[in-house]
């Protein structure tokens, strides 16, 4: 093969456990919450269909502008008002484009939705005709075979509904893309991914682009160094077994069940209740956990349900998150 038809039509890379091989055909969706979850979460995988030939779309939901602790600290200031979140947006998105020059993707590879950062559980709950379809429009757009999406399991709001809403936007279709799911916040409670290690180059590619990510180094740089220095881990959606069950994973202690709240959402849209009323019964085999009735409308898959103590909070994370059902 002659060297510019190597370079117009390189040979695909090979298998990495259980992936198909990455080629000119590969076309890679990474679903990003916040600016960093690409470099974090997929920056190996990025460059190796990259280097394939392949195309990379990065969709980021929202500009990381609600990010106050590091702002602070950088800033040297305590009050944070609407300009100055702006204004930190901006500064991230810099980053963020920074960061893709590293991993050798071009700028006309990211899309950015501008949804709130710490919203897009709203934009779920409270917004669902609009962003399922918003989100269903931009996948439909890149017509990806290859998603890369936060998963169910990370305790970040943002990650578990981006998770929520990515498998809305793709439910009914004929031919789905495959799914990998990435872990940034919080403990897998499952076994069986697939590992990427990146060559020494590829490797020194993602360090950079983390140190691009300046903003979220200055309080994180142990963090998230020793997360850019391990092996990427994705969950292969594609092999695990649909869920068919109405029983919660969850037993939540009886004192705090006043201030509960579940939510149920499917592409019909989201019903939510207070614990005390919501459409519970107890296991006919464990009687300490709970079924879900079945809801006019919300019968189809897929449809996932959240647990939440609704009491305001400082601690951003979820305690109980996400579920499939």
């Amino acid at each position: 093969m002659a060297l510019n038809e190597f370079a117009a039509n390189p040979p695909p890379t090979m298998p990495t456990n259980g992936l198909p091989a990455f080629s000119a055909q590969t076309r890679l969706l990474v679903v990003a919450p916040h600016p960093d979850d690409e470099t974090i979460a997929t920056g190996l995988l990025i460059q190796q269909v990259l280097a394939a030939g392949g195309e990379v779309r990065i969709l980021l939901l929202t500009a990381g502008d609600n990010n106050p602790w590091p702002q602070r600290w950088l800033e040297r200031r305590v009050w944070i008002g609407a300009a100055d979140r702006q204004r930190w947006g901006r500064r991230r998105h810099s980053e963020l484009l920074q960061a893709l020059h590293c991993l050798g993707a071009p700028t006309p590879a990211l899309q950015t939705l501008g949804w709130p950062d710490m919203g897009v559980t709203d934009m779920l709950l409270h917004a669902t005709a609009e962003a399922v379809p918003a989100l269903a429009s931009a996948i439909q757009r890149f017509r990806p075979d290859l998603v890369a999406l936060p998963a169910l399991d990370d305790r970040h709001p943002d990650h578990g509904s981006a998770h929520v809403l990515v498998r809305l936007a793709l439910a009914g279709q004929s031919d789905p893309p495959r799914l990998l799911a990435y872990l940034v916040h919080g403990h897998a409670h499952y076994n069986g991914f697939i590992e990427i290690h990146g060559s020494a180059a590829q490797t020194a590619n993602k360090r950079n682009a983390l140190a691009a990510h300046r903003s979220q180094m200055a309080l994180s740089s142990k963090r998230l160094c020793r997360l850019t220095d391990m092996p990427e881990r994705y969950l292969d959606l594609s092999a695990m077994p649909t869920a068919s069950s109405s029983t919660l994973p969850w037993r939540p202690s009886r004192w705090l069940r006043p201030w509960l709240r579940l939510s149920v959402v499917s592409a019909a849209g989201a019903q939510s209740w207070r614990w005390r009323h919501a459409p519970l019964q107890r296991d006919s085999h464990d009687q300490d956990a709970y079924q879900l009735m079945v809801l006019a409308g919300t019968a189809a898959a897929p449809r996932f349900a959240r647990l939440a103590l609704d009491l305001p909070s400082v601690w951003i994370f979820d305690h109980w998150g996400w579920c499939a059902l």
